[in-house]
């Protein structure tokens, strides 16, 4: 059964808006969660679109190529703008997750072979290292501490700054720019002063590798010789934030969430062998991803009955649909003896996550580190005073105090 749009000016007023809460400081807001797999959205600005909140229907949007991921093609304030205009202030050279194939693979064909399962496990040991080091630290700074300071925030960041060749004393920039970035109330001015100096820095930092290569990924990429240093700084910038931010918060909000959870964090205890599970089901349960992918149709598609037409924008709410019982039995509830699920916490189609075999290794030796060193960990505060990201497109804890 079709839904309609609606199209006069108070019935668009009248419409949900583009959600970004979340209900009992880790689940996703019930409203997400109690209307139709796919519904009528207000998109900042005013204009109408889709809200898809069903899991089969979101994968659906996600690996069709009907659906474009370059936003600047449902923007109407801008149809008149040359596109190479249009495309640079939608994405930026280099960003290729708001790009569609072919250009998106001209990119991520280059990439891919770098992130390979194998070449991932080949970092085990060393961020084994990195996890060693952060607990060190983490137990030298004193009953109550910061766990997202002092052991959440350095562990991918020092990952992340090894794997790109970026001097991690440097990384105050990054870690800065990442905050501005991904705050959900910044200016188009800050994002657009954010992005420069970004790429002002990484654009210095190419051209030292270009003198001197040495074994890291951005050496790799001065040596493709299809890539401009603007195209390799934007890369870079992508990788640096999303290589940080998104693990730093899947492995503080996780924490938080096996503390409110003790049966489950004592089963983990119990049997280590669980990790792989729990890091799958807290990556569906958590899903920290508060911007939710937004695709424009760029033909008229039906999606579970609904016809969406050229033009329009829809959004997936990965917290809803990871949380849909056609997904899995009892989705609401925290099992990490759960057989593992076909989430879509690293998206789904040509713009899955590129890093994710990475995340999952960086998590699976946090959390073992966390419950090997510190078998009395709690929290230092109540859960409710624990300050979280609500600000933010990366959802997590600005701090999580902790005791032992």
């Amino acid at each position: 059964m079709n839904t309609p749009m609606p199209t006069t000016h108070d019935d668009l007023r009248d419409l949900p808006s583009y959600p970004n809460e979340r209900d009992d400081y880790i689940n996703p807001a019930r409203a997400l969660l109690s209307g139709p797999p796919i519904s009528p959205l207000r998109f900042v600005g005013g204009s109408a679109g889709w809200l898809v909140t069903g899991y089969h229907e979101a994968r659906e949007v996600l690996r069709d190529p009907r659906f474009s991921a370059e936003r600047w093609r449902g923007d109407d304030a801008m149809r008149e703008v040359p596109e190479s205009i249009r495309r640079e202030r939608s994405s930026g050279a280099g960003s290729f997750l708001a790009m569609d194939a072919p250009e998106h693979g001209r990119y991520r064909g280059q990439l891919t072979k770098y992130f390979t399962v194998r070449r991932m496990r080949a970092l085990e040991e060393r961020i084994e290292d990195i996890v060693a080091e952060r607990l060190d630290a983490l137990e030298a700074a004193g009953k109550p501490a910061d766990l997202v300071r002092h052991f959440a925030l350095p562990i991918p960041s020092l990952v992340i700054c090894e794997m790109l060749g970026v001097p991690y004393e440097e990384r105050e920039l990054f870690q800065t720019v990442a905050a501005q970035l991904l705050r959900q109330d910044r200016t188009d001015e800050e994002f657009v002063a954010g992005r420069a100096a970004l790429q002002t820095y990484l654009g210095t930092l190419i051209q030292a590798k270009r003198k001197e290569p040495r074994d890291d990924l951005i050496s790799l990429l001065t040596a493709v010789d299809e890539f401009t240093d603007e195209e390799i700084a934007g890369i870079a910038g992508l990788l640096l934030i999303a290589g940080h931010e998104t693990t730093t918060n899947m492995l503080s909000l996780g924490t938080f969430a096996l503390l409110r959870h003790p049966e489950q964090l004592r089963r983990l205890r119990e049997d280590e062998s669980l990790l792989p599970r729990a890091v799958e089901e807290l990556l569906r349960y958590l899903s920290i991803v508060n911007a939710f992918p937004v695709r424009i149709a760029l033909e008229d598609v039906v999606i579970g009955g609904v016809t969406i037409t050229a033009g329009q924008s829809v959004a997936v709410s990965i917290p809803a649909v990871n949380r849909d019982p056609a997904l899995v039995d009892d989705p609401d509830t925290l099992n990490i003896e759960r057989a593992r699920s076909s989430h879509l916490a690293f998206g789904y189609g040509i713009h899955q996550c590129l890093g994710q075999h990475l995340a999952r290794i960086e998590l699976v030796a946090g959390y073992r580190g966390l419950i090997r060193r510190f078998p009395g960990l709690r929290l230092a505060v109540p859960p409710e005073e624990v300050p979280m990201r609500s600000d933010m497109v990366i959802y997590g804890a600005h701090e999580l105090p902790v005791t032992w």
